[in-house]
Formats: structure tokens, sequence, C-alpha cells
């Protein structure tokens, strides 16, 4: 990490604004994939409708 911050002390602030805005965007890439999971929370909740309906129309 320390290798990281020297070099990036040597950046001029143009670059560094560039860095700063890359790794926000990876920050905010990772959360947004923790939130990416499939919930079933509703599962079984239209179970009464099943014999009236059905997935593929006829």
């Amino acid at each position: 990490m320390e290798r990281a911050y020297e070099l990036f002390q040597k950046l001029p602030d143009d670059l560094k604004r560039e860095v700063i805005d890359y790794m926000e965007f990876l920050l905010e890439r990772k959360v947004k994939k923790k939130g990416d999971k499939l919930k079933l929370s509703w599962k079984g909740a239209l179970k009464e409708l099943r014999d009236k309906y059905t997935s593929v129309e006829q």
C-alpha cells in the first residue's frame, strides 16, 4: 500500500482526481454486486392460484 501512495503522490492533480474517481467506481460496483443476490421472500405467495393459472398460455 505504501508503494501505491508514493505513486499517487507523484501524479498531477488532474490524474489524482481520475484515480479517486476510479476507486469510487470500484467501491460502488462492489456494493452493487453484494445487493444483486436474488431474494425468494415471495416464494409460495401465489400457490393458491396454481390450479387456476399456468405459466403457459393455451
